[in-house]
């Protein structure tokens, strides 16, 4: 389903320091030689078994539902414990918006829309709404403030007949609540409130919250978003089913990656670093967190269709495992074309960076670059070799210079990108971003930051109750 490569990442763990001949001893068991006062690293199996003990422990509790935050790992079996039922509506709910409407408008922000968004651009394209099709265009809202960026949606749509679906727990968040309110009084004016009833799909909780009761007010098609899954791990649930149907992509195979990879990792079997390719990538982060001080890992893709990928992954990574003072800042790399902008910086610049490749090995297209007699612009040298083949020397020659000049590489291979295999893949950013949490003694599932911007923006705006708080902070700007 896919690899993962570590190089020498984790055969060089441990560092210590020693006298005399530098010998010295690493975290475990292994022992390594260095020069001068004797840095030296560990190599031995001590320091696999110490890993590995440790991610042992880390899915244990994961599995078991005894970790923190353990109310909220329904996503873990999420890929064959889904309500079958609900997976038909969401599926007969797709057919129906594909047949009414030329346009759909996913409201939602972070993991309403992240999910969605880079599944469609992976599995359809970055450019899915220009492209010649029969399913509906899909435009994404409710994800800032922006007045024109709102604006745009509508003039896009302009005179078609369009669908809404609002992805909220809540339905209180003020980005996606606020752009709700302009859409559905569009749509009511348009299409009646009658008519209107039938174009808006809501995703939201079971029983409570305002999107709810809204929706049961007013009658529209509810989806639930499951307790126990957070917003960054539900992508796979209907918060990005119901769009990602509705773009024509096959969510059976999706699941079915997901499911296999669910199975295969969580198995008994898969609890060694042999195996298990979650247990490799989140060790690997560990290692060059706790031991190298790689505190910024970079996200790099030679696939532009993966960009929003990188975005869920910045998400679900960042949200998860930033707390405390600490954690991994997770960045994004479109490469090549970063590596004329920051290729200077990841190659000679501070050197606390990690780099993680994700490859995709198969090509979709066999272009290739002709032969031109004149040469005038010295390609020749190019000459039959594919688009593809070239793209992967870029990534050979970046990764040997990238590593050689002290940023570390962790490569994933992907055999192919079709709905299967990235079903897979979310779900091992998924499994691996929860272990990595856990190793470090975090709660991979809250998000208590994010609340402080909300309480001053609501003071700011005058909302009831946070008057005092409004006129403190009128005085600090």
């Amino acid at each position: 389903m896919l690899t993962v490569n570590t190089g020498d990442i984790l055969r060089e763990q441990g560092e210590g320091k020693g006298e005399g001949n530098g010998e010295g001893k690493g975290e475990g068991k292994g022992e390594g030689k260095g020069k001068g006062e004797g840095v030296g690293v560990g190599v031995g199996v001590g320091n696999t078994a110490l890993l590995e003990a440790k991610l042992g422990s880390a899915h244990e509790s994961l599995r078991r539902g005894t970790c923190a935050g353990a109310a909220f790992t329904q996503w873990l079996t999420w890929p064959q414990a889904y309500d079958r039922d609900e997976y038909r509506r969401i599926k007969s709910a797709a057919g129906r918006i594909q047949a009414e409407a030329k346009a759909l408008v996913v409201v939602g922000i972070g993991g309403s829309y992240l999910g969605t968004r880079a599944v469609v651009e992976c599995l359809a394209s970055p450019h899915y709404n220009l492209l010649p099709k029969t399913t509906p265009d899909i435009f994404f809202a409710g994800n800032c403030l922006s007045a024109a960026h709102t604006q745009e949606v509508f003039d896009l749509i302009g005179d078609r007949d369009y669908a809404v679906c609002v992805v909220s727990k809540s339905g209180t968040t003020t980005e996606p609540a606020a752009a709700f309110r302009l859409f559905r009084a569009h749509l009511e004016a348009k299409y009646g409130k009658q008519g209107a009833r039938g174009r808006i799909y809501a995703v939201t909780d079971r029983e409570r919250g305002a999107l709810k009761a809204l929706a049961d007010k007013e009658g529209y098609e509810t989806f639930v978003i499951p307790d126990g899954t957070g917003g960054r791990y539900s992508v796979l649930t209907p918060v990005g089913l119901l769009p990602i149907a509705v773009a024509g992509i096959d969510t059976d195979a999706l699941l079915a990656g997901a499911g296999r990879a669910m199975e295969a990792w969580n198995a008994a079997d898969a609890s060694s670093l042999d195996t298990n390719p979650a247990w490799q990538y989140a060790a690997a982060r560990h290692t060059l967190y706790r031991q190298k001080g790689k505190c910024t890992e970079i996200l790099a893709f030679y696939e532009p269709r993966l960009r929003f990928l990188g975005e869920w992954w910045k998400q679900l990574m960042g949200e998860s495992e930033g707390k405390e003072l600490g954690g991994i800042f997770p960045a994004t790399a479109d490469l090549t074309a970063d590596l004329h902008s920051m290729g200077q910086y990841i190659q000679q610049g501070l050197r606390n960076l990690m780099e993680t490749v994700l490859l995709i090995d198969e090509a979709d297209t066999p272009l290739a670059i002709p032969y031109d007699p004149d040469d005038a612009d010295g390609l020749n040298f190019l000459a039959g070799k594919t688009l593809h083949d070239i793209n992967r020397r870029a990534f050979e020659g970046t990764y040997l210079a990238h590593t050689d000049g002290g940023a570390p590489n962790i490569v994933i291979r992907v055999p192919r990108l079709d709905a299967y295999h990235l079903g897979g893949l979310l779900y091992f950013f998924m499994l691996s971003c929860a272990l990595s949490c856990l190793m470090l003694g975090i709660n991979p599932f809250d998000q208590p930051g994010v609340e402080d911007y909300k309480t001053n923006m609501f003071a700011l705006l005058d909302k009831p109750g946070y008057e005092a708080e409004g006129a403190r902070l009128r005085g600090r700007l």
